[in-house]
């Protein structure tokens, strides 16, 4: 049903300006008050992993930030130990194998941080993903580029910047991320096995919505085409390629 759903939406790349309603003052309001996202950590978990639950808490707690995008991606590679995950993707796994071929050659493992694209953690070490944050934050704010988005109606309407006048372009990505705030779930098998496990922002599927090639655009999907009724979160990432460096982001509609 999902496959069906993304197959009816229509996009929109225009120049900014042309053809495109502008938003009324409350939209204009809102986009002048989100405040940019200064980091976004994607980790990779397994609900049969048990050195996971630790960096759980750690992406809850990056996940009450309100200028941090802390998105959990559930793996299923660890589904044959003895429990199926519940939220697991194979498309989360083979993100986090993407990313492990871009920074370096060795095994896929959980729990792992990923941090503005760029660079990697332990899940589980606060201080290793704060030193992520710190090395990658610098190169992020320079080649940013401005992304917002808002409701009309029954469109979701995405605004991409222009790429920095000092800046070489490379083609990007950009990604419609649904997302389940929470979910809470009572592991009966494996590892953590009779553990009560909370996940926050859980990535229920990732979309290429467009593709930006350093000029500012507008796209505009369905509501009712793209987002699924069992997440109530959103968000917009604009990166390099398909896994490379994170050159955007922002929260859908806030």
């Amino acid at each position: 049903m999902r496959a069906r759903l993304f197959l009816g939406f229509a996009i929109l790349a225009l120049p900014f300006g042309f053809a495109v309603a502008a938003p009324d003052g409350a939209q204009e309001q809102l986009i002048t008050q989100q405040r940019p996202v200064r980091a976004v950590l994607e980790l990779f978990t397994s609900q049969g992993c048990s050195s996971c639950p630790p960096a759980d808490r750690v992406l809850e707690d990056y996940a009450a930030s309100k200028d941090v995008m802390a998105l959990s991606l559930p793996v299923d590679y660890w589904d044959y130990i003895g429990w199926k995950d519940t939220l697991a993707s194979p498309k989360n796994a083979q993100r986090q194998r993407s990313y492990i071929a871009s920074f370096r050659d060795g095994p896929i493992y959980t729990p792992q941080t990923v941090v503005n694209g760029r660079a990697e953690a332990l899940g589980s070490s606060k201080r290793q993903i704060e030193n992520a944050i710190l090395d990658t934050t610098e190169r992020f704010e320079k080649q940013r580029i401005p992304v917002h988005s808002w409701h009309n109606n029954n469109t979701i309407v995405i605004r991409i910047g222009a790429a920095p006048a000092d800046q070489a372009v490379k083609e990007a990505t950009i990604w419609l991320t649904q997302i389940q705030k929470s979910a809470n779930v009572e592991i009966k098998a494996g590892e953590n096995r009779g553990k009560s496990l909370t996940y926050k922002n859980v990535v229920r599927e990732m979309t290429p919505v467009g593709t930006w090639n350093g000029k500012a655009m507008t796209i505009r999907l369905s509501r009712q085409a793209v987002l699924f009724p069992e997440t109530n979160e959103g968000a917009i990432l604009v990166q390099e390629a398909t896994h490379g460096p994170i050159i955007g982001a922002a929260w859908l509609g806030r």
